[in-house]
């Protein structure tokens, strides 16, 4: 983890893993084939390296540039390492584990409802079980107020949504229809702090948009089908003022909590937005899941963590929510306007501008780089090898030539472009 600082004409990024391997791949690969990168003048060789585990002294100098963390929102050890890298060492952090540590879910819905999104009635509730701390009974006892259960649900109404405050993968997720299924979801929460939410029903549209710094993909999402199937290739498929206002939100969030890779899920009627999740510090980037938007989430990866790495891009740990609030509280601002204030406090945060010349410039290269490399066989032999890790033997054929057609499509509507 922290060997020396390496010469001034390399850029290392580093890859903080978990059990993935299909996208970690898809990005060595494409920074490998690149090359070096040519920034004012200067020319920077960039490299890759899977970080390992292991003690570390505060004082040790990081070797790293920028990191891509997809380990520490579970793990520990490597979010503490992360911390002292970008506090000591300034490295920068794809994402930032101080907002995504104190700032999860719950954090995310309050500081949404204060900028004006349409967040649904959310309510939190105490723990179903006592927690495990010597002073829980007596607080518990003195300051713990008895409540009705099926009161503050009846205040939320009927269909509904228990989930932890801080999120989890759909961990402890159950729709309440009614009473006994409120009591039976609240009974096995056991130690998980809930949010009881409102289900927003019916809509047209789930959208899932991920953002990777200052771009976004809207995708249509349906979270009722098998992960293979969830993400559906449809373009235009959102009202173009919804659409703006999830493109808003999205950037808007990432810019509000310094974070730089994430998703967003919202539930849209006509032209009403309705976010119900955001705060993804691991955002779904696998081949088989997102398969035809792929492509785009992997270029999207590989250009900012370059531009981060080359630019000398500083790490922001603090927030400037107040810049945020002033908007929001501004009484002589229409929802449009704060939408538009919001977009520019994103744009700037991020540097869109300045990024959007580098990727023309620095990276011209590359979206044609990753086009030829998902139509080559290596790219097929990434994908046969991912299927037969993820799928059993019997669905191997089924999946490969699944996955095979979307990304063909892909290339293919890339050639049409």
């Amino acid at each position: 983890m922290t060997i020396g600082r390496r010469d001034d004409t390399t850029r290392l990024i580093g890859l903080l893993l978990g059990t993935e391997n299909d996208w970690p791949r898809a990005f060595e690969t494409l920074v490998r084939r690149l090359g070096a990168v040519t920034h004012r003048g200067a020319e920077h060789e960039l490299r890759t390296e899977r970080i390992t585990i292991e003690p570390f002294d505060l004082r040790d100098p990081v070797r790293y540039d920028v990191v891509i963390d997809r380990l520490a929102w579970w793990y520990y050890h490597p979010r503490e390492w992360l911390k002292k890298a970008a506090l000591v060492d300034d490295t920068y952090l794809l994402n930032n584990p101080f907002t995504f540590q104190a700032m999860e879910k719950h954090s995310a819905y309050c500081a949404m409802i204060r900028l004006g999104f349409d967040i649904p009635d959310t309510v939190l509730v105490p723990y179903k079980n006592p927690v495990d701390h010597e002073k829980w009974a007596y607080t518990a006892a003195t300051y713990n107020l008895p409540f009705d259960l099926d009161e503050v649900a009846g205040r939320v109404g009927y269909p509904m949504y228990m989930k932890p405050f801080d999120g989890g993968a759909w961990r402890g997720v159950s729709r309440v229809d009614d009473p006994a299924a409120l009591h039976a979801a609240y009974d096995q929460s056991g130690q998980m702090l809930m949010h009881l939410q409102a289900a927003v029903t019916p809509f047209d549209s789930f959208a899932r948009s991920l953002t990777i710094g200052p771009e976004t993909k809207i995708m249509k999402f349906r979270p009722e089908l098998p992960m293979h199937d969830r993400y559906e290739v449809a373009h235009a498929f959102l009202p173009p003022e919804a659409g703006m206002e999830i493109l808003t939100l999205s950037r808007t969030i990432n810019a509000f909590f310094r974070w730089e890779f994430n998703s967003c899920e919202a539930l849209v009627s006509g032209t009403s937005v309705r976010p119900i999740d955001y705060a993804n510090a691991c955002p779904d980037i696998a081949i088989t899941s997102l398969h035809y938007y792929f492509p785009w989430a992997i270029t999207q990866l590989v250009s900012w963590s370059i531009f981060c790495a080359v630019s000398g891009r500083r790490p922001r740990v603090d927030t400037s929510s107040r810049d945020w609030f002033d908007v929001a509280d501004d009484p002589e601002l229409s929802w449009s306007d704060k939408l538009g204030r919001y977009a520019l406090l994103a744009d700037r945060y991020f540097q869109a501008d300045e990024y959007r010349e580098f990727c023309s410039h620095a990276l011209a290269s590359l979206p044609d780089l990753v086009r030829d490399w998902v139509a080559s066989a290596d790219f097929d032999a990434l994908l046969v090898e991912t299927v037969r890790t993820t799928y059993p033997a019997h669905e191997h054929d089924r999946f490969v030539a699944h996955f095979r057609g979307l990304l063909g499509l892909w290339v293919t509507d890339q050639a049409a472009a």
